[in-house]
């Protein structure tokens, strides 16, 4: 959709109508000075930009180049940006993406701004994208693509093909052909190498017969869809709704967009930051995603410091447990930190039976035991050079066995409890981790020293 420049906003009287074509020769020139002919490649220059900066720049390249760069800059910069263009020059622009990308950034928009926005498309555009806006963005129906060339089970091979010349161009790369019933139940998948392959006269439905066909419903959560795509090594995988009709397909490339974003959402998870957190959120908004995080671990560090104050009789008679307690606790939470990440990795690529889940629980607890014995010999023996005290050395020890055993076990368990509840299970991981390994190290920790030393 042609972009129709405004006479009331201020850009036009900047760039009339004549200078137009000039724009956009000089911004061609400029980025191929500069070597970005990719979008991804113009996208990042202008993420450099200033935002006066980046709408010159936007402006003076062709919509369907435009469109492909704001599809692939940062959501937030991207937001600001579309937000500041003339709603003309905006619609032209999203009028040119694939109706997935543009369902993307509308639904990031307030929804005043993309209601306006959308009213501005033509009428079949904004339905497309509308129909995506109304499926949940967790969701196969969230990140799917319509653009696809769907062909009925009576056309020959020829025919086919025919209607693939014809409909390619506007339509996203198609790796597989669809082929679809009455009421479009899809019935078959053909790769576009088997499609090549057929005898002219062969029909589509006999082509794939009783097809045992691999697909999503729209409902899936996304972070399925990846598995799946991974373990059969598919281009594309298609979605239907409950009754077997074809919706769109998602493509190996959305995956990759869907696997990025769940391992951000599970690093910034674990530590209890925004899972859509990025450096250009908004400084308040990062305070009130992070606070309810920060005050559950400054409880947790209460329950820590109110462990020591019990021992604090201890402390005052041999000071010096004072200085090996935080080696203790740290011991520990790295090795939770290290069954943690395994498990979390686990969860995020392939499903977890039950009893294979605990399997690895006691797995990850074999391996605490072990680093634990290992380290304790090199423990005893600076602790004692130290120190020149057996028993101590003996103590300290033991409280490091026992912790980081803990620490091993809580690290593995705490993710599979909270997906059991039906949590997330990276959300604040670390943070209960920690809680629990510094407050049973210094416990165990003063706790021996109580019994065998004082």
């Amino acid at each position: 959709m042609p972009a129709v420049p405004s006479p009331d906003h201020p850009s036009s009287a900047a760039h009339p109508p004549e200078s137009c074509g000039q724009a956009r020769r000089e911004g061609g020139d400029l980025l191929a000075a500069m070597d970005l002919s990719h979008p991804a490649d113009i996208a990042e220059h202008m993420e450099q930009l200033s935002l006066e900066e980046q709408k010159d720049l936007l402006s003076a390249l062709p919509e369907e180049e435009a469109a492909e760069a704001l599809a692939e800059m940062d959501e937030h910069a991207r937001v600001e940006l579309l937000e500041s263009l003339d709603p003309d020059t905006a619609a032209g622009i999203l009028g040119e993406m694939s109706p997935d990308d543009a369902a993307d950034l509308l639904d990031e928009l307030e929804t005043r701004h993309s209601t306006a926005l959308l009213d501005k498309l033509e009428t079949e555009d904004a339905e497309e994208i509308r129909n995506l806006m109304a499926f949940d963005p967790e969701t196969a129906g969230g990140v799917m693509n319509t653009e696809i060339v769907i062909l009925e089970q009576d056309l020959t091979a020829d025919q086919a093909i025919s209607q693939l010349r014809r409909e390619i161009e506007d339509k996203e790369i198609p790796y597989y052909a669809y082929i679809v019933g009455p009421s479009d139940i899809l019935i078959g998948v053909l790769s576009l190498r088997d499609l090549l392959l057929l005898p002219p006269g062969a029909t589509l439905g006999e082509a794939v017969g009783d097809q045992d066909l691999i697909t999503v419903a729209y409902s899936q959560e996304k972070r399925e869809v990846a598995k799946l795509i991974a373990r059969y090594n598919f281009m594309a995988l298609p979605v239907v709704d409950f009754e077997g009709r074809l919706l769109g397909v998602i493509s190996h490339d959305d995956v990759i967009d869907i696997l990025n974003d769940l391992a951000s959402e599970d690093l910034l998870g674990m530590v209890g930051a925004g899972q859509d957190e990025n450096v250009d959120t908004p400084w308040l908004e990062s305070v009130r995603m992070r606070l309810p995080w920060l005050l559950v671990n400054m409880f947790n560090s209460a329950l820590a410091a109110g462990i020591v104050y019990l021992f604090d009789g201890s402390i005052a008679q041999m000071a010096i447990l004072a200085v090996f307690m935080p080696m203790v606790a740290n011991q520990a939470g790295n090795t939770g930190q290290q069954a943690l990440a395994v498990i979390i990795r686990q969860l995020a690529t392939e499903k977890f039976e039950r009893r294979r889940a605990w399997h690895s629980v006691l797995r990850e607890g074999k391996i605490g035991l072990l680093n634990g014995l290992l380290l304790g010999v090199l423990v005893f023996a600076g602790v004692f050079v130290f120190t020149r005290n057996a028993a101590l050395s003996a103590v300290m020890v033991g409280a490091l066995i026992l912790d980081m055993i803990l620490g091993a076990l809580a690290g593995a368990s705490i993710p599979l409890l909270l997906k059991a509840l039906g949590r997330d299970p990276a959300q604040a991981s670390s943070i209960f981790l920690t809680a629990l390994t510094d407050g049973a190290g210094f416990f165990l920790f003063l706790g021996l020293a109580t019994i065998f030393l004082l």
